[in-house]
């Protein structure tokens, strides 16, 4: 018999699919996605074929995007943790990740810890200007968890973020039965350094699904060097108003006359520091070809 579902956990070879009545069937892919060069993914919606509580993945259904790390596919949202006192996070970090999400067209949602102790919040201006949903959050007094659980209800997110800033601590507001110890999100997620290193799903108390990323160092930041340069101008939405408008239709936006961006940035229409993580990252851009993509 054959049913649709969803991967929501790989291990050793093996698929978890959770089914439309929440039946989670274990897994084995045909071999032709082997011979073909495709990996299933969690978060794949895919076809099975059950027969006696076991069951043999068969078809995988387009995906809306996909990264390789975390190995996960059909986010609706990814989640930055950041945060404004120590561990201060740098913003050409957040910048990364967001152009890395901004080219799989994946929503991010800033999420701005530890207010608590922030005198000065100089993150927040900067993102919620350049567009993006920002929620400033305090594990401590509990400030902004309940717009964060609201902003993540239904969909399968993912975190990330830099060491320290305090994604277990939130984690654990948005789901207290998850009882992470603080720091120790990897090892209560999959990741700790001494289980089997897999992916996972894990629903929230308010149905969100959400899979554990390690940090900014890691969170498949590589991946930035394979985005074409004429593309990278697409992940910044904050350019979006004045693309198209500059004296030559094919501006980089680095030193050429009549553009527009640079205008605006000078304007102050677009934050200097998001320009500046602009220029930095097409620098490492420029050296890729359309072949390396494939």
């Amino acid at each position: 018999m054959m049913t649709e579902g969803r991967i929501v956990k790989a291990l050793s070879g093996f698929y978890y699919v959770e089914t439309a009545v929440s039946h989670i069937i274990e897994c084995k892919a045909r071999g032709k996605f082997r011979k073909e060069g495709i990996s299933p993914l969690v978060g794949d919606r895919v076809r099975i074929t059950e027969c006696g509580g076991k069951g043999v993945l068969e078809e995988i259904l387009p995906r809306r995007n996909s990264f390789v790390r975390p190995a996960v596919s059909n986010l609706d949202a990814l989640v930055i943790l950041c945060s404004n006192v120590i561990p201060v996070t740098e913003p050409f970090l957040i910048d990364r990740v967001t152009a890395i999400a901004g080219n799989q067209n994946v929503p991010v949602i800033l999420c701005v810890n530890k207010v608590d102790e922030d005198a000065e919040d100089r993150l927040t201006p900067i993102y919620q200007q350049a567009g993006y949903r920002t929620i400033r959050t305090s594990a401590v007094t509990g400030e902004g968890v309940e717009e964060l659980r609201e902003a993540i209800n239904g969909k399968t997110v993912a975190f990330t973020g830099n060491s320290g800033v305090g994604k277990s601590s939130i984690l654990n507001c948005l789901d207290p039965t998850l009882s992470i110890r603080v720091g120790e999100v990897s090892d209560k997620l999959g990741r700790g350094r001494h289980t089997t290193r897999h992916v996972e799903l894990y629903r929230l108390t308010g149905g969100a699904y959400v899979a554990d990323t390690p940090g900014f160092s890691s969170f498949d930041t590589e991946r930035m060097d394979l985005v074409l340069k004429e593309n990278l101008q697409y992940a910044f939405p904050d350019f979006a108003p004045w693309l198209g408008r500059c004296q030559f239709h094919d501006c980089a936006h680095l030193r050429e006359p009549g553009c527009f961006v640079r205008q605006a940035v000078e304007e102050g229409k677009i934050v200097p520091s998001r320009y500046e993580s602009y220029c930095r990252l097409y620098e490492r851009a420029k050296e890729i070809h359309a072949w390396e993509l494939k």
